[in-house]
């Protein structure tokens, strides 16, 4: 065989991906307030774009429910966190209302939902709270600049983690200074602010209340003891007897244990729901885009006729072709986006109807292949609409990635989800009787007779993940709180 150059045609295919294909799949991962900072953009580099007024016609009703839907379903509220899991794991503090009985409720959702309330720092942040006051507090300027670095220095619940030495040496001031520039700070209103620890925080408090006597000092000093559940020991530092010591631990709970809490943080955004689910008058479910933060985009076409009349050379009609391609494009890719959202929205709806009826304990293991499969798009595109994205319903507001979750076996057939499971074993522990704590096994045994094939490891498994203690950890606990 001859050896040597020659011309060859071949027919072969290949998947190329556009910028405007890549564009297209960057807008379905984004958010409708990621969106609307997008077409901002777009409306400031493209003359043609316009903002038209946005249609609240545009709903759609789906699912075939059957029975009547209760629009103010009654949700039970869950206590989670008492002063001894706080000072076993400082982390795990209450939020931002500084209580010690309700910590760990999560919202309107109830049932351990993760309901994502609509937050907003309306008000001043903490380090603006507090400088407010150095001013009229401090000596002298040198102590104001000083306690301004530690204010700056200090946690969103108000903690200083910084060591004063090194704040001594950045600013070039004695040690001295620094510990009354800190003595200011912790003046300061909310009382607690400024601690390094969470004894310290609590003696703040107590200090401001008059109720910091040794005795109160003793029990502020061994948390330790508290969180371990050695009371007798404890009661026995403290030197006094049963009556004063649950006084003492009641004192002791109406402190806030994270008293910067309160106050705004710049962490802290609004979460806007991306799409909107309500109960419809046939009994089926009105789901819609929350059209409040997306413009609806237009092309003006009276500025492009316009342009295209003052458009005398080549280069400027291409640019305003150019332009107008963009428009157009940019308009439809964001009404496919809706629609995406929309049938995805439209599949989950359907599939978890029980938990917008019901509630999380009607709850079905759902994957992004089932809804991909179902809606006949690639498992990819189903990833990216969800994410990101929240959706609000009468239950509350929670992310779109909340209703798909793993399964177990359960009696009729379908499975359970584990959030279903979660949600049960919450409920099983919050109702067990203090004098007979539920141990894993007997609440594997419990959920075995429900329905639900589950193995003892599994029930540690969603119990831990729920942030529910042991069956020693709870019997403390309740313990405690019957003190």
């Amino acid at each position: 065989m001859a050896l040597g150059p020659r011309l060859d045609l071949r027919q072969t295919q290949s998947l190329v991906m556009t910028p405007q294909l890549q564009q297209a799949i960057k807008l379905l991962a984004l958010s409708n307030l990621e969106i609307e900072s997008f077409v901002s953009e777009a409306l400031e580099s493209n003359p043609l774009l316009d903002v038209g007024e946005v249609s609240r016609e545009k709903s759609e009703d789906t699912g075939e429910a059957t029975g009547e839907h209760e629009a103010t379903p009654d949700f039970d509220g869950d206590s989670a966190l008492d002063i001894a899991d706080y000072a076993r794991d400082p982390e795990a503090a209450p939020g931002d209302r500084g209580d010690w009985s309700e910590a760990g409720a999560t919202g309107s959702g109830g049932e351990g939902l993760p309901d994502l309330e609509n937050r907003s720092s309306g008000g001043p942040s903490l380090a603006e709270h507090l400088s407010g006051q150095i001013g009229a507090l401090a000596h002298d300027t040198r102590e104001a600049l000083i306690a301004g670095r530690i204010v700056h220095e200090l946690d969103e619940a108000g903690y200083l983690h910084a060591e004063l030495r090194e704040i001594a040496e950045d600013m070039g001031a004695p040690l001295a200074e620094v510990e009354r520039a800190l003595a200011l700070v912790q003046s300061l209103d909310p009382t607690g602010v400024g601690a390094r620890n969470l004894s310290e925080c609590l003696a703040l408090q107590a200090k401001e209340a008059d109720r910091y006597d040794p005795c109160m000092a003793r029990l502020i000093d061994h948390l330790d003891l508290l969180a371990s559940g050695d009371i007798a020991r404890l009661k026995r530092l403290c030197d006094v007897d049963e009556e004063d010591f649950a006084d003492m631990l009641a004192e002791l709970r109406s402190y806030d244990p994270k008293p910067g809490c309160r106050f705004g943080g710049e962490s802290e955004t609004a979460i806007v729901p991306d799409v909107i689910v309500n109960p419809a008058q046939d009994g089926g479910w009105q789901i819609r885009i929350n059209e409040a933060s997306l413009p609806r985009l237009v092309v003006n076409r009276e500025y492009y006729v316009e342009l295209e009349a003052g458009a005398r050379d080549k280069a400027s009609r291409a640019w305003l072709n150019e332009q107008l391609g963009e428009a157009d494009w940019l308009i439809r890719a964001l009404d496919q986006r809706q629609k995406t959202i929309l049938k995805t929205a439209s599949e989950i709806v359907k599939r978890q109807e029980g938990f917008f009826r019901e509630g999380v304990s009607a709850m079905r293991p759902l994957t992004l292949r089932e809804v991909a499969e179902k809606i006949e798009m690639h498992e990819s595109t189903v990833s990216r609409v969800t994410s990101n994205k929240y959706l609000s319903c009468p239950r509350g507001t929670f992310e779109m990635k909340y209703f798909f979750s793993s399964g177990v076996g359960a009696a009729d057939g379908e499975g359970a989800s584990s959030e279903a499971i979660k949600a049960r074993i919450r409920t099983l522990c919050d109702a067990e009787d203090p004098k007979k704590v539920l141990s894993d096994q007997k609440l594997a045994d419990l959920l075995n007779q429900e329905g639900f094939d589950l193995a003892r490891r599994t029930v540690a498994k969603y119990r831990e993940a729920i942030g529910i203690g042991s069956s020693a950890q709870r019997r403390r606990q309740k313990k405690l709180r019957g003190l």
